[in-house]
């Protein structure tokens, strides 16, 4: 009856599970109805392989902040949407934080950059904290002081809309302690690093997402 009556329909499961539950979805999928598809790694042309020819679809990559109304999700529609049903899902996850439309060929480099970002930030917060308690300060103290630095530097970067090149000079004193800091960080590789970080992971992305395709359409996917 959900799928029955609903409007605009979210598709929230495992991707090891979405070719069980696509028929059953499709048996009773509307026309009108719009299918929003939190799916990862599953591709639009894989998702309409399952259901009625014309369905209306969505694919979207959000990822963890959104749970605290600080998300970064990026939409990518099919060709059977209208702008007024993407402005209306955009403006939903704007609701959770920023939100962007972009085209399905760039959502695994989405994924490699905000999908996976969170686990890259979670490990700098840890290791930053780990540094303060290096130097002497408490555990709680230097997490906090750490997640507080990591949030406030990414709020100032947002707000202002300067690049962060320019943000990081405004920190950075001739002979001072941010650049002894900053030439430590750039002689460990940290830059390159996560850039490759980024680049493997949107690489791993596109292994996933030919898998769920190549299972869903042809029905002969890994296992």
């Amino acid at each position: 009856e959900v799928v029955r009556f609903s409007d605009i329909l979210f598709l929230s499961v495992k991707p090891q599970v979405v070719d069980k539950v696509l028929p059953t979805i499709a048996e009773h999928l509307r026309p009108e109805t719009l299918l929003v598809s939190i799916v990862a790694g599953v591709r639009l042309r894989a998702l309409a392989a399952r259901l009625p020819a014309g369905a209306k679809l969505i694919r979207t990559m959000p990822n963890t902040p959104a749970m605290v109304l600080a998300g970064a999700t990026a939409l990518s529609p099919g060709e059977h949407v209208s702008e007024e049903e993407v402005r209306v899902v955009k403006d939903f996850f704007k609701t959770l934080g920023r939100a962007v439309v972009l085209d399905e060929s760039l959502l695994d480099a989405v994924t490699g950059l905000s999908g996976s970002g969170p686990a890259y930030v979670m490990l700098m917060i840890e290791a930053l904290a780990d540094g303060g308690v290096k130097v002497g300060l408490h555990r709680e103290t230097a997490l906090l002081l750490a997640a507080q630095t990591v949030y406030g530097s990414a709020k100032l970067l947002l707000d202002t809309g300067e690049h962060p090149g320019r943000l990081k000079d405004m920190v950075t004193s001739p002979g001072g302690t941010a650049i002894a800091g900053l030439h430590t960080l750039e002689s460990g590789g940290l830059r390159r690093t996560l850039m490759d970080a980024v680049e493997n992971a949107t690489r791993r992305a596109a292994e996933l997402g030919a898998e769920m395709e190549e299972k869903l359409i042809n029905g002969n996917g890994k296992k």
